[in-house]
């Protein structure tokens, strides 16, 4: 596969060092490395959407149409990414989850309720916020993520 080297907020991440740790993580879970398994990591390491398993092994036939990839792996595949804290994802209730690489910077997220559109976004105010009112507080924040719901300016027109 690639050797690619992609800039995710100001933080760099190379491919052959994520790989080389989901290695890692198939080993210790006794699991076969596989190219399935890579071209499901190296298919979230190359796209900017949060994906559901099905447009992500959507996106795996369209790409590798001659490799025979299950949506039974991708699940399982994603499953273990998610434990390992890898990706991460977003729930959807009925509709499921939408995935994505958990490489990058912290940003939060604004969801459309109407299309299921999803905005990434940081704000220093709101998170100098959040740190002030736990200080107050006396709350010790170990991690956290905000999801905003509501009507995208696509479907508001």
């Amino acid at each position: 596969m690639s050797n690619i080297i992609t800039n995710f907020n100001d933080k760099t991440v190379k491919y052959t060092q994520l790989l080389s740790d989901f290695k890692i993580l198939l080993k210790k879970n006794s699991l076969k490395f596989t190219i399935q398994r890579e071209v499901i990591l190296e298919t979230l390491y190359k796209s900017d959407k949060h994906l559901t398993p099905e447009s992500l092994h959507h996106l795996i036939k369209e790409n590798f149409p001659e490799l025979k990839t299950g949506i039974a792996t991708v699940y399982r595949t994603l499953a273990l990414l998610e434990d390992s804290d890898m990706v991460t994802s977003l729930s959807f209730g009925a509709q499921g989850k939408k995935y994505e690489l958990g490489a990058k910077e912290h940003h939060d997220h604004m969801i459309c309720t109407t299309c299921g559109d999803i905005t990434e976004f940081v704000d220093e105010e709101i998170e100098n916020r959040q740190d002030s009112i736990a200080h107050e507080l006396g709350f010790e924040i170990s991690d956290h993520s905000m999801q905003i719901y509501g009507i995208c300016k696509n479907c508001k027109n």
